[in-house]
């Protein structure tokens, strides 16, 4: 269908009238809403973590917590102070008192995308219009100044000489009065005098005594700023800030009785006519999209997998499908971040990733995950259905899988449900299936390099559905292996891999083998002590020694069929052979699961050489692999630290794979 010229003008003048309209209606709002998230200050300290630490997941374990006491409160404090890690975490975050709650959670929320921008330093601070935040590894709840950090931040522009006496006497008079007042009214205060604005808050953690010394020295320090128009003092304990235009909302104390009915009544009837109008403005604009594409097809050939994503959603929706991050619809948490269910307006159920680091290294993860899967169609990979990247974080949206991760159902205590050895297999094979999909079965050879049982999602049916791409990557088939960083999660990375950064789709299948071996025997490998052998250590043993039913899970009371059992051991343990050379592809492994009569290979190589099985090294091998480890296991602290680990553990048993790598 085509439209004559005219008569698009005439739409589009029509248009126009009712958008026109719309904002002759807003002009008469009583209170237009605005979370006032313009950066006023952040400091972070300077200082690094060292390189034990685990800054980054005790970060974000803070900011999940303080979520849900702000959603609640409008402010939070709180402290995690685990015994396993070398630091304790104080934070703080707080939204000034004339912010609406919407507004607050809004505020709150570009604060907590912001501030990740320090990690990993120890300490920083955010100072936003409308709220502030701040993480350090001492107790400041009380702190009302601070010599070092305290700042002003002042406008550029100045007032013109001839009102600029009026301008800086009525500013004086503002700051005394504003931080009187705030002082008497428990920290807060607004006011104006003679068309100068001001805003005093002390966080609510101080007392009445430290709120008086933050905001004296609050006052002396702003007026430093004049004859600047704006000013803002960003001090430990409190926040100022005087402006020659109006920022702030009323307090609702303020608003007489009867102001307030009119304004609720005339907002009701506004909102209701704007919804009906845009209403139609939404419906036309659908009508002349429709159309367009009518008369000419649209061609989204040029545009890349990820910009056709970011079309599907808008963050404000999918802010509000998850009620604002609701700690309640929060699902799980990966490296990358944390996943939320999430109720779009149509009633489709989705879940929401959320990354809210800033950082080069996320930025790349979210573009490199949303270009390798959006394409990708298979049953036993989780569908990737859009992202946004427009607001202050960005998001990616799939399908919700309803019975979370198969880590739970092996691992997590409090889990009513435990599989059987016929759902046991099930995932096995469908896990492996998605796995051989990914290294030959679409158009790139993908790698994923985080093959876990965290990241394998079990839907209704409990059907195996692979996760989390942020550290997939594809190459070639005329190249025989990547030169790459190392990223994983210690426990399932190769030797070759985790030694020389070699990556091949064998490390895929490294990963899946050991994720075979957890699912038979119910128990994590990354799970050592010092009088035990590692998971596949002890497998190995039991494998020789024909005792291998000693080990198969407990829960599964001996119900499970003893051939089956035995051939997916030995698939495991083919899988996770030291040299990637023996070990077999992923479609290998899916024709062996799948085909009860064919014959699996032995392994011929222990998948762990130790000292305690295999005698001891001699002194000249120790030496020569001394810079190795060293340098192993640096990369390790930079580049896995954030994965759910035990370090500690893996740094004593990790000559062993060293030994493995260098044998191989």
């Amino acid at each position: 269908m085509h439209f004559p010229a005219e008569n698009n003008n005439n739409g589009l003048l029509h248009l126009k009238w009712v958008v026109m309209f719309i904002l002759i209606l807003n002009i008469f709002n009583l209170a237009l809403s605005d979370p006032r998230i313009a950066e006023a200050g952040l400091f972070c300290d300077n200082s690094k973590t060292q390189p034990n630490t685990t800054i980054v997941p005790t970060f974000v374990e803070e900011m999940e917590k303080i979520s849900e006491i702000v959603s609640n409160n409008n402010w939070a404090h709180n402290v995690i102070n685990h015994t396993t890690t070398s630091i304790p975490m104080f934070c703080l975050a707080q939204c000034f008192q004339d912010l609406s709650h919407m507004d607050c959670l809004s505020c709150y929320a570009a604060s907590r995308t912001r501030l990740p921008r320090c990690l990993p330093a120890l300490s920083a601070r955010l100072y936003l219009d409308g709220c502030f935040l701040r993480y350090d590894t001492y107790n400041f709840f009380n702190q009302s100044v601070d010599s070092t950090h305290d700042r002003v931040n002042c406008s550029t522009s100045l007032r013109v000489e001839d009102d600029r006496v009026e301008f800086e006497e009525s500013v004086s008079v503002l700051i005394h009065n504003v931080t009187r007042l705030a002082i008497l009214k428990g920290g807060f205060s607004v006011m104006e005098v003679k068309g100068v604005f001001g805003l005093a808050q002390c966080w609510k953690s101080l007392s009445q005594q430290g709120c008086r010394e933050c905001l004296e020295k609050a006052a002396k320090e702003v007026t430093r700023c004049l004859p600047s128009t704006q000013g803002r003092a960003l001090i430990a304990g409190c926040y100022f800030r005087y402006s020659h235009y109006k920022f702030y909302n009323e307090r609702p104390d303020r608003v007489p009785t009867f102001v307030t009915k009119i304004g609720a009544t005339v907002g009701i009837a506004m909102s209701a006519a704007a919804f009906f109008l845009l209403s139609v403005v939404a419906a036309y604009v659908i009508y002349l999209r429709l159309s367009r594409l009518r008369q000419e097809p649209i061609s989204l050939s040029h545009l890349s997998s990820f910009n056709k994503a970011s079309l599907t959603y808008k963050y404000e929706t999918l802010e509000k499908s998850t009620n604002y991050f609701s700690n309640s619809r929060k699902l799980g948490e990966g490296a990358s971040g944390s996943v939320f269910k999430a109720k779009l307006p149509n009633g489709k159920i989705v879940a929401v990733k959320r990354l809210f680091f800033n950082t080069r290294q996320w930025v790349d993860e979210f573009f490199n995950e949303v270009n390798l899967i959006s394409g990708i169609q298979h049953k036993n990979l989780v569908k990737l259905l859009g992202c946004s990247i427009e607001g202050p974080e960005s998001l990616l949206v799939y399908e919700y899988v309803p019975n979370k991760n198969l880590d739970q159902f092996l691992f997590d205590n409090n889990m009513v449900q435990s599989l059987n050895w016929k759902q046991r297999f099930t995932v096995i094979v469908g896990t492996a299936e998605g796995l051989a999909y990914l290294h030959s079965g679409c158009e790139m050879r993908i790698i994923h390099r985080d093959i876990k049982s965290s990241n394998v999602l079990l839907d209704e049916d409990l059907t195996p559905k692979i996760a989390d791409f942020g550290l997939a990557r594809c190459f070639g088939t005329d190249k025989t292996h990547l030169s790459t960083g190392i990223a994983g999660t210690l426990g399932y990375m190769a030797p070759e891999y985790l030694i020389r950064g070699q990556l091949t789709e064998k490390a895929d299948v490294y990963s899946f083998g050991v994720l075979v071996l957890e699912i038979v025997c119910g128990r994590k490998n990354m799970t050592f002590t010092e009088d035990s052998s590692s998971l596949l250590q002890t497998i190995w043993k039991l494998y020789k020694k024909h005792k291998l039913f000693e080990f198969v899970d407990p829960r599964l009371q001996n119900d499970f069929p003893a051939k089956e059992v035995t051939n997916v051991v030995q698939i495991g343990l083919l899988c996770t052979q030291a040299s990637a050379v023996l070990r077999p592809s992923m479609d290998e492994v899916v024709w062996m699961l799948i085909n009860q009569d064919c014959e699996v290979p032995v392994p011929k190589q222990p998948p762990f050489l130790s000292s305690k099985m295999e005698g001891s090294a001699s002194s000249g091998q120790c030496s020569s692999l001394g810079s190795l480890i060293s340098s192993a296991l640096t990369k390790i602290d930079v580049d896995v630290s954030y994965t759910s680990t035990d370090s500690s553990s893996w740094r004593q048993n990790f000559p062993m794979i060293i030994n493995e790598a260098v044998n191989s």
